[in-house]
């Protein structure tokens, strides 16, 4: 519980909102971002794959990034171990297409116990001279009336984790 609080404190101590949401209600919202990679998509996917080299470990249960994986295959899984045995699915994989897409449903953080649904459609798109990868992320249901206040929190952590990805992807190290 503790973990939680934490992950929920640092969602609501973000960065004010960008212009990347898209639409946000009192039950739900829309967030997008993109990053430029001078990269094959090829290998763009691959890295997006490694979520535990690229994920910021402050929005993580454990408080480490290293417990990350990510499956992409049908039915496979964005997960995280937790001490004890325990863990989480951040996320399924429900939609495959090696390079090119993959549609992930779930509820990212606080957002698991607010009786949302999401859904994160990530495309990986070819551009002169590398990959673009677009992410956007969909949550709605109850969200107890408040989802369009979570909109810019959620923004602002999918922004910092799509730069993260960005420095990997490129041959860097995110810092820790």
């Amino acid at each position: 519980m503790r973990k939680l609080l934490g992950v929920t404190i640092a969602l609501m101590s973000a960065a004010p909102a960008s212009a990347e949401v898209v639409s946000a209600g009192t039950n739900g919202f829309e967030v997008r971002h993109g990053v430029s990679l001078v990269i094959p998509r090829e290998q763009a996917y691959a890295a997006f794959s490694q979520v535990q080299n690229w994920w910021d470990k402050g929005h993580t249960y454990s408080g480490n990034a290293s417990r990350l994986s990510m499956v992409l295959r049908a039915g496979g899984c964005f997960c995280e171990r937790l001490d004890g045995g325990g863990g989480i699915e951040h996320l399924r994989v429900t939609y495959v297409q090696p390079g090119e897409r993959v549609v992930l449903t779930g509820s990212l953080g606080p957002l698991l116990f607010e009786a949302t649904a999401g859904v994160m459609d990530v495309k990986f798109e070819k551009i002169a001279g590398g990959t673009r990868i677009v992410a956007s992320y969909r949550a709605a249901g109850f969200a107890r009336g408040n989802a369009g206040e979570m909109a810019p929190l959620v923004d602002t952590v999918l922004g910092e984790q799509m730069k993260r990805l960005r420095i990997y992807a490129a041959g860097g190290a995110p810092k820790p």
